[in-house]
C-alpha cells in the first residue's frame, strides 16, 4: 500500500513539474502570431482562387463551348 501511495506522489509530483515548467516556457507562440498566420493563409487562398476563377471563365470555358459546338456541328464531310 506505501508503494502504491508512493506512486501516486511520483506521479503528481510529476505533473506539477510538467504544469510548472509550461507555465513559465517563454518561448511559447502567442495569439498574435497565429492570428496573422490565419489571416495570411486566407488572404493567399482568396487570391489563388480568383486566380483560377478568372482562368477558367476567360480561358477554358470559352474553349471548352467552342469546342463542344464544334463536336455537335459536325457536317461529316
Amino acid at each position: 500500500m506505501k508503494k502504491f501511495f508512493q506512486n501516486i506522489r511520483n506521479k503528481v509530483t510529476g505533473a506539477a513539474v510538467s504544469a510548472k515548467l509550461a507555465i513559465e516556457n517563454k518561448n511559447a507562440e502567442g495569439y498574435i502570431d497565429t492570428g496573422v498566420k490565419i489571416i495570411i493563409g486566407v488572404v493567399i487562398g482568396g487570391v489563388i482562387l480568383a486566380g483560377l476563377y478568372t482562368l477558367f471563365n476567360s480561358t477554358v470555358i470559352p474553349t471548352l463551348t467552342t469546342k463542344i459546338g464544334e463536336m455537335f456541328n459536325y457536317s461529316g464531310t
